[in-house]
């Protein structure tokens, strides 16, 4: 669990909260129905428009990563390297096909077979890095529909507002309907700022900044698994992928 998420939605919202109220507000005046759907409704039309299909179901994916993000567990995966590369150098590489069964990650297990196969170094480099980039972009493109959401939230804030002041100026002969129409107006404005800047924008950051952390431990497994293909000492092999931690 990432808890800087956790208190990060808690400070900004608590923020929002408590400056209203010493401002005099009410936090009951932030709650509008209309205006929600106004904001949220529009921002999630216009990434449907915007977005292939893949892109859209692959940040539904992986938005839990904002709350409880991927381990890359780099030293422990070295030192599996490490031992593989041992069990290679002991019993060759067919050693390492009942390692391979087990392997519950995709990327290593592609990997690992195609270093079993008898693949040359530099193909295994070329098909793993092809790999590597065709998955880092997915993913790109999946945090990328986050960002967008926050580009559109605060137009579609803006939207509901004017919406909010055309109910207003229809109705200046009754003073009872004003009130609702202004809410909307400037609560539909508050809305598609706060979900932009609170929400969809740090969402999309942190992804980005989640999948460049993913991409470098792939690399890290690429070096380790060439490293293999070519024979590298294991302790050679554990100095050059160590430089990957820091």
């Amino acid at each position: 669990m990432d808890s800087l998420s956790i208190i990060g939605i808690l400070i900004g919202l608590g923020a929002v909260l408590f400056g209203q109220y010493l401002e005099g507000g009410h936090v009951e005046t932030l709650i509008n129905g209309p205006a929600l759907l106004i904001v949220l409704g529009g921002t999630l039309g216009a990434i449907l428009l915007q977005s292939p299909y893949s892109a859209v179901m692959r940040a539904v994916n992986i938005s839990n990563w904002i709350f409880r993000p991927p381990d890359f567990a780099l030293e422990q995966s070295i030192n599996r390297l490490v031992k593989w590369s041992q069990v290679a150098r002991k019993e060759g590489l067919l050693g390492l096909e009942n390692l391979v069964v087990n392997e519950p990650d995709q990327f290593i297990r592609k990997g690992m077979q195609l270093l079993i196969d008898g693949n040359e170094p530099e193909v295994i480099r070329e098909t793993m890095e092809i790999e590597l980039s065709a998955k880092e972009e997915v993913d790109l493109q999946a945090a990328h529909v986050f960002e967008s959401m926050g580009a559109y939230a605060p137009t579609l804030g803006i939207l509901g507002a004017v919406m909010g002041l055309i109910h207003v100026m229809g109705n200046l002969a009754e003073p009872d309907q004003l009130g609702g129409g202004i809410a909307v107006a400037f609560v539909a404005t508050v809305y598609g700022v706060g979900f932009a800047n609170l929400v969809f924008i740090p969402m999309g950051n942190k992804l980005k900044s989640l999948i460049r952390k993913q991409s470098h431990f792939r690399e890290m497994l690429i070096e380790g698994i060439v490293a293999i293909a070519e024979g590298e000492n294991p302790r050679a092999l554990q100095g050059r992928l160590g430089g990957f931690v820091h």
